[in-house]
């Protein structure tokens, strides 16, 4: 676990800086895009008692691995160091202690978000819980997730220039097809990743 943590702080870390190269000094709302996630999410789960609804749960883990893109964010701004964060999480994980109400659970998470503007990871990990998203499932989402948003700033997303559709499919579709493709548990897993669009997106050209 320690080593998937670390791997995804460098991949936050990058990310944050492919957008802006001192985003740590920036004061960007963190906290602000984990609440709107949280409304977003809430939408998926359902929560309308005068219609009948059934929790999306895949979308809702699409949403919590976003969330987690702005909650690695706020932990690299405020932490001494990766090691540190990923000590932190480690533990802040085995505290998680789900309701069993899992509305109730992400209206707490999202409340101490908003007063304290600050990443509750033992509250996410009880929404992880609660939705029955595992580490491991998070940590190939996120990884995935990453590596995508990587590939399309490098070929144009800023300038308009990338194509999110190649050879008939949506991106995010053939992403799921590579990732089923590769040993996830590798330290090369990005790297496999990233090269596996390449050549699926240089092919459809």
């Amino acid at each position: 676990m320690k080593q998937q943590i670390l791997a995804m702080l460098e991949l936050q870390d990058a990310m944050n800086s492919k957008v802006n190269s001192n985003w740590a000094e920036q004061d960007f709302a963190w906290y602000r895009a984990i609440w709107v996630e949280c409304a977003e999410l809430l939408d998926h789960y359902g929560w309308k008692w005068w219609k009948k609804q059934t929790p999306d749960a895949d979308q809702v883990k699409l949403e919590l691995v976003d969330i987690w893109h702005f909650g690695l964010s706020i932990l690299l701004l405020d932490s001494e160091g990766h090691d540190a964060i990923a000590e932190l999480v480690g533990r802040q994980f085995a505290e998680a202690r789900p309701s069993g109400d899992f509305r109730a659970d992400l209206e707490a998470f999202t409340l101490h978000t908003l007063q304290t503007r600050k990443f509750a990871v033992a509250d996410f990990a009880a929404l992880m819980a609660g939705i029955d998203l595992s580490f491991d499932e998070l940590y190939i989402r996120y990884v995935g997730k990453n590596v995508l948003n990587f590939f399309r700033q490098d070929h144009g997303y800023q300038d308009g220039t990338y194509r999110k559709q190649w050879a008939g499919k949506e991106d995010n579709e053939h992403l799921v097809e590579a990732v089923a493709e590769l040993d996830h548990s590798g330290a090369d897993f990005k790297d496999l990743l990233y090269q596996a669009l390449s050549q699926r997106y240089l092919a459809s050209t």
